[in-house]
Formats: C-alpha cells, sequence, structure tokens
C-alpha cells in the first residue's frame, strides 16, 4: 500500500505535501485533515480502515510536515485558510467525503459552509463548539508554554491531557514529536489557541448552519475536552446531523485499543456507505491489547 506523493501549488500561495492512496475498486474518495501539530502520520491507522473502500488523501498544512520545507512561513495561517486549501485539495482530487481529526474539524467546518458542490458526506471526530473548563485549561497553560517555547512540558501537556488514554508507547512517540516541532509551528500553534480563546464561544456554528450535507460527529467516551456531550450541540445547527460516540475511548479513538479502532472504523465507514451500524458490547480494559499509531 504505497501512495502517490505529490507537492501540490495552492492558488500560487501555498506548497502542500500530499499522499494519494489509490484503490482500484473505490467508487469514492475521501481527504483527511490533521489536528494540531499532527501530520499525515497521524492517521496511519486511519488510513488502514478506510483503505481500500476508498481512495485515501492525506496532506500537511503548509507549516508542518513534509510541506514546511517547501513554505516560508511568512504569516500566520487562520483556520478560513485552512478551509480554503481544503476546498482546493477536495477539486484537484474529486473527493466526495473529508473527514478530519481535533482541530481540523474547524477548517473542515469553515470549508464545507461553502458548500462544494462534490462534497456528499462529512465525518468529524474528536470536535465540539464549545470550549469546557477541560478544555480552557488545556489551552491556556497550551498559550503560555507554546509562547515561551517550552518543548517538554509542551510535550508532557498533551500526553497527560488530550492523550491521557493513549498507551505508553505512542506516548513516548508523541511526546517526541511535539517537542521537537520546528519554532514556526509553535508559532502557529500559538496563534490558532489565541485566536479560540478570544473569539465567540460558539463561532463554529455560524459555519454548522451553513452545511447541507449528513455530517457525522464521532467522539470518545472518555473525552472530557471534546466531549460527546458537547458535540451534539451541533445537532441543533446542522441539517442532517448524527452522532457516534465509541464506547471507552478518549480523545484519540482509534489510536487507543484494537476495539476503539474497530467500533470508529464501523461508525465512520457504516456512515459514509449508508450501511446500518452494528451495536458492540462495551469495551473491558484488557479484552484487547493496543494498537499503536505512529
Amino acid at each position: 500500500m504505497r501512495p502517490e506523493i505529490a507537492v501540490l501549488d495552492i492558488q500560487g500561495q501555498y506548497r502542500v505535501y500530499t499522499e494519494f492512496y489509490r484503490a482500484d475498486a473505490a467508487e469514492k474518495t475521501i481527504v483527511l485533515v490533521n489536528g494540531s501539530m499532527a501530520t499525515t502520520a497521524s492517521f496511519a491507522q486511519t488510513v488502514k480502515s478506510l483503505y481500500p473502500q476508498f481512495n485515501v488523501v492525506l496532506y500537511d498544512q503548509p507549516y508542518a510536515g513534509r510541506s514546511k520545507l517547501h513554505n516560508r512561513h511568512e504569516r500566520m495561517l487562520t483556520k478560513e485558510v485552512e478551509g480554503q486549501i481544503l476546498l482546493e485539495l477536495i477539486d484537484r482530487f474529486a473527493a466526495e467525503h473529508v473527514l478530519s481529526f481535533s482541530w481540523g474539524g474547524a477548517a473542515t467546518l469553515f470549508a464545507l459552509a461553502q458548500r462544494p458542490q462534490r462534497v456528499e458526506k462529512a465525518v468529524i471526530s474528536s470536535f465540539s463548539p464549545v470550549i469546557n473548563a477541560p478544555m480552557r485549561d488545556y489551552l491556556e497553560r497550551g498559550v503560555d508554554y507554546l509562547g515561551n517555547l517550552d518543548r517538554d512540558r509542551v510535550g508532557h501537556l498533551v500526553n497527560s491531557t488530550l492523550g491521557k488514554h493513549l498507551p505508553s508507547l505512542f506516548k513516548r512517540f508523541n511526546h517526541k514529536h511535539v517537542s521537537s516541532l520546528a519554532e514556526h509551528e509553535y508559532g502557529q500553534m500559538h496563534f490558532h489557541i489565541s485566536q479560540v480563546l478570544n473569539s465567540d464561544r460558539l463561532c463554529y456554528l455560524k459555519a454548522a448552519r451553513q452545511i447541507d450535507i449528513p455530517v457525522l460527529f464521532v467522539n470518545g467516551e472518555w473525552d472530557e475536552y471534546t466531549s460527546a456531550g458537547d458535540a451534539r450541540l451541533f445537532g441543533q445547527h446542522v441539517k442532517h446531523s448524527s452522532f457516534s460516540t465509541v464506547q471507552a475511548t478518549g480523545h484519540f479513538l482509534d489510536m487507543e485499543h484494537k476495539a476503539a479502532c474497530r467500533d470508529s472504523r464501523e461508525a465512520v465507514v457504516g456512515f459514509l456507505k449508508g450501511l446500518r451500524p452494528v451495536s458492540r458490547l462495551r469495551y473491558q480494559p484488557g479484552q484487547a491489547q493496543h494498537a499503536f499509531a505512529v
């Protein structure tokens, strides 16, 4: 399973690294949108779940991963700009579906609000429209550590909050990645978090009201930062919304253990293919061994 790799020019302003997993029998193409401080590598498990049922597109934001070497980083990117980049990629790859993770949901909402004609369905995972108390604490500490370039604390912060339910091996890789990011990446994350903390708490709902396609919101039962209960507020604004809670898992969903990977896959693929979801017993610790994603 080797991807077709390309660095694409986006409107003469940005260069974006892409990976295209082409499946000969697939009828639909899906674009995956990273969370903050993440790269295409973060979707390793998700690609395995979606391929070869779908053609799968991964990409790094201009400031991150394998895209950053091709860009000058002269200004910060807003979520609206990231949404425009996503729209361009949807057109380039003729994609019918979008799946976002965590803060990638903000750019995805802005993109879907433009009602791209080709997109038929979208999945927004580990995202909610409100900043609750645990998330506010995480963001306020994050903006402090990022502003001071305190790399070790940033790494430990992510693992002790959003990543608290990850397997220990993944936490080690996570800390190594997050604590070794370039200074401009810390600046970009600092910019994003500051925007979130100082904006309307329900700003994403404005975009949500414009979306006219079916959207599935997936959240982990144990995720206190983007909780399943908070995500359901989208139901009042997205006309064709549905919700799935992955039992006994936190923010990182399919990365946390095999049962969560299975249940996440069934929820997403079932929604995209119009299949009836399969009910599952609740996961109990010790039932399955951990699945690592690097």
